[in-house]
């Protein structure tokens, strides 16, 4: 009878003792998975290979709808504009391969804004991002979200150069600026422009943009092109010169305050209402607010030695002069190392404005503006950090791509170059509209004029230094 009671009892304990065991793995600490694996017909024992690493996502502007201004292209039979024709838009420097191969890849994600999972949205805050296909149907609002390391370039071992300072260029230097042009027609000339090439010289400066395009891009024509508007000696991207005396006249009201003037053809105002000019810049430290307004009048003030002007942010007490300035920012992904890229644009025209917006607005100074910029450069840090990304987060750092030297003028640089390209414009098509503005009919215009669009948009792609900064900093995460 002994016996049996401690059978019993033994077999209740073991019976106990399996449960909490069991219970201990299934509810607090599940045994780890294994994988059998089989290379070169040896079976080996280990945990499941790590998926793919998350990446570094940058986010494309809201859809805003159809027509896009520029070009009719990416429509579909029903009048629509799909996810990859949207994407290829947007980044038309991007080889359309590279593009294509995110989607096959499901890279690519939506942010549906205001028209799917509304309920859900109401209920959690939670905007709805799923993975889309390349031929979803985009609708106003939508917002696609890709990987960093889609807007990665080829460097080329030839870095950018600079005409030498002379009035009367040789044919290498005639080839090299040519090479600049990316588009010609009858009234423009669209360039992008390198970084330290100054656009309007005086005495001591015989290199400068005016005076080069006069011996190298007249082509064929009496004289050379006129500056339009003008860029800084350290920003790089789009510049526009015109090439006669009545396009000059007209488009230099439009740059000068965006809307050109009031003429009775109305296709031409819409069409200077349209215009708009597109910055990219990488800045130290990242905006409180992922995009809005600066609305920040800037004023010229004159430093101790009488000589030097610097503009600042006007202080509003109206004793002193000031203008209107007015900017559109974005920013277009996560701070990595302390520096985040945003996207510009500026709705007036004032000398060094994104500039001063960047540094004193924002708080962010842009990458190598040593004069707006200088209490943040003097601490300049060279050693990657480690940062979080803000969606995930995780943990993520720099990456130094092999071969690929840091040197130029780069955000790993010790004296980076400006961070500051204008990458993108939307311009009228003054080469159109120039029989409607010397008053003639509409009616009596040939049908190949007519069929011309009204608008014509260019996309420069950056300089070298700071196509090294993007590489670096689209890394995956770590």
């Amino acid at each position: 009878m002994w016996k049996n009671k401690t059978r019993t009892s033994l077999v209740s304990f073991r019976q106990v003792y399996l449960a909490a065991v069991t219970r201990r793995y299934s509810r607090v600490a599940p045994p780890p998975s294994t994988v059998i694996r089989v290379t070169n017909n040896i079976a080996q024992l280990g945990p499941p290979k790590k998926g793919p690493l998350p990446r570094q996502l940058m986010s494309l502007p809201p859809f805003p709808g159809h027509p896009l201004p520029g070009k009719n292209a990416g429509v579909d039979e029903d009048g629509h504009v799909t996810a990859i024709s949207w994407v290829k838009y947007y980044l038309e420097e991007i080889h359309d391969k590279a593009i294509q191969s995110h989607f096959t890849k499901g890279l690519v994600q939506m942010e549906f804004r205001g028209r799917r999972d509304a309920s859900r949205e109401k209920q959690d805050g939670v905007r709805p991002i799923k993975k889309v296909k390349h031929n979803e149907v985009m609708q106003i609002g939508d917002k696609i979200w890709l990987p960093v390391s889609i807007a990665e370039t080829r460097i080329s071992k030839r870095y950018d150069t600079i005409p030498s300072g002379t009035l009367y260029p040789n044919a290498d230097e005639i080839a090299y600026l040519q090479r600049l042009v990316r588009f010609k027609d009858s009234a423009i000339i669209v360039l992008n422009k390198p970084p330290k090439l100054p656009v309007k010289g005086n005495v001591p400066i015989h290199n400068s943009m005016d005076a080069l395009a006069a011996a190298a891009l007249s082509f064929g024509k009496d004289e050379g092109p006129r500056l339009l508007h003008r860029l800084d000696r350290e920003t790089s991207g789009l510049l526009v010169m015109g090439r006669t005396k009545e396009s000059i006249d007209h488009l230099h009201s439009v740059f000068s305050d965006f809307k050109g003037r009031d003429s009775r053809c109305k296709a031409w105002n819409k069409a200077c209402e349209a215009m708009y000019q597109q910055y990219w810049a990488l800045v130290i430290g990242s905006p409180k607010d992922k995009e809005g307004v600066i609305s920040a009048p800037i004023s010229k003030v004159l430093l101790d030695d009488g000589k030097t002007d610097r503009v600042v942010l006007a202080r509003g007490s109206g004793f002193e002069a000031s203008q209107e300035a007015i900017t559109e920012y974005r920013v277009l992904g996560p701070m990595i190392n302390g520096c985040s890229w945003l996207e510009l644009r500026p709705l007036t025209s004032r000398k060094h404005q994104l500039r001063v917006h960047c540094a004193e607005a924002l708080g962010t100074p842009i990458v190598g503006d040593y004069k707006y910029g200088w209490f943040v450069h003097k601490k300049w840090k060279q050693m990657p950090q480690v940062d979080i990304e803000p969606t995930s987060g995780k943990p993520y750092k720099l990456r130094r791509p092999e071969g690929l030297d840091i040197q130029k003028g780069s955000v790993l640089s010790k004296v980076p170059l400006l961070h500051l390209h204008c990458r993108e414009m939307v311009l009228p098509n003054i080469a159109k509209f120039l029989h409607v503005l010397n008053n003639q009919e509409i009616d009596s215009l040939h049908p190949g004029i007519i069929s011309k669009p009204d608008l014509l948009r260019f996309v420069a792609s950056m300089p070298s230094h700071m196509k090294i900064s993007w590489n670096i900093m689209s890394s995956y995460l770590v």
